[in-house]
């Protein structure tokens, strides 16, 4: 009589455990790994944000390539006005997928052949008079890409005719320009190929939170993009947060200014904002954090709130910089300061609180000395 009834109980803690599986000892917050389904997470960043926007800048990379052609071909203040228009649309898309800088993005390097601002005016000057160059070297990082293209088409000479007159009468400078822009299209074209290849599944099959997974790749990129090179890149140093002195030669877009610099880091934070809060009904980082349950440890508010409310206060104060951000670093400084200010609040929630939610390590050192 014994036996059926210790089979009984048996089986009813087996149900009970069962029962149990999926919930922490709290009782309440499903387990990260029942939580959400990172497969679709990823797939939908691969499929609906990777891909498309890298399809958009490889748009306008051709663009520029065929207008540079022109203008090299034939420098005039008309081809040089329509280069330089290709160069500001291919910048501004540039700011959307630069946060990408994972997988093949980051096995290139390609933020460095890209965006390292300021543009080495002397050694692009010297490259050009000596007519030997290594876009592959650390020292050249400064002298290609986009920042160096601000050089090229709007630093050169004073007026738009007298740049066109220098390249008119200089083929080491048509040469130099043309040689930019091939690099960039070559560098970009093997990452762009790379997620049309078998890179895009790869990405989506690796589901897992250790170092090496989509998803902690992902994660320190972001943070990484948004602390550094937003945050710091865009307003904090040449702000002179990190010195005490503003350094307005050290911002983006440096030679043309006007209201491309501010375009820039506002279309950068747009990217970072909407790669967090996504779209309705589609999985993001707001909606893993929601499903979740994570918390703010302070205040016990939802943490995914607290970050986008975070991201819009810092939008809204950076946006406040125009219309010249140049104007701004040197005549209403405080106000640039207050926008770094406002971003480093949205770093701490991102950095530590977000990645601890998502049991993700930060694998980056940020030494920016603030």
């Amino acid at each position: 009589m014994k036996k059926p009834v210790l089979l009984v109980v048996a089986l009813l803690l087996a149900a009970l455990g069962i029962l149990s599986c999926g919930k922490d000892p709290s009782g309440g917050t499903p387990a990260p790994d029942t939580a959400v389904d990172r497969k679709a997470l990823l797939t939908y960043w691969a499929d609906s944000l990777v891909k498309p926007g890298y399809q958009r800048l490889n748009d306008k990379l051709v663009v520029l390539k065929t207008k540079t052609t022109a203008f090299t071909a034939a420098p005039t203040t008309a081809t040089l006005l329509e280069t330089r228009q290709a160069w500001q649309a291919a910048y501004v898309e540039w700011q959307k997928v630069e946060l990408f800088e994972f997988g093949p993005a980051e096995a290139v390097s390609l933020r460095n052949h890209f965006n390292i601002y300021p543009a080495d005016a002397a050694g692009i000057n010297r490259n050009i008079s000596s007519g030997t160059y290594d876009f592959e070297l650390s020292t050249a990082i400064p002298q290609q890409g986009f920042p160096a293209l601000d050089y090229l088409l709007n630093g050169v000479a004073t007026g738009d005719a007298a740049i066109a007159q220098q390249y008119a009468t200089s083929a080491s400078h048509r040469r130099y320009l043309t040689d930019v822009v091939a690099k960039m299209e070559q560098t970009f074209g093997t990452v762009y190929g790379q997620w049309n290849g078998g890179y895009r599944d790869t990405f989506i099959n690796s589901t897992g939170t250790d170092a090496s997974s989509s998803l902690s790749r992902v994660i320190n990129a972001y943070s990484l993009y948004f602390e550094r090179y937003l945050r710091a890149g865009k307003v904090g140093i040449p702000a002179g947060t990190m010195t005490g002195t503003p350094l307005p030669a050290k911002m983006e877009a440096y030679y043309l200014r006007g209201a491309l610099p501010l375009q820039l880091a506002t279309t950068a934070h747009t990217a970072v904002q909407q790669f967090f809060n996504g779209r309705p009904g589609r999985p993001s980082l707001k909606s893993y954090l929601d499903a979740l349950g994570a918390k703010d440890s302070r205040s016990g508010q939802p943490l995914s709130s607290l970050i986008s409310t975070q991201l819009g206060a810092s939008y809204q104060q950076l946006s406040s910089l125009g219309p010249d951000l140049h104007t701004t670093f040197t005549a209403r400084n405080a106000d640039a300061v207050a926008s770094y200010n406002e971003m480093q609040k949205a770093v701490r929630m991102i950095k530590v609180d977000m990645t601890s939610a998502l049991s993700v390590t930060v694998t980056y050192v940020d030494n920016d000395g603030d």
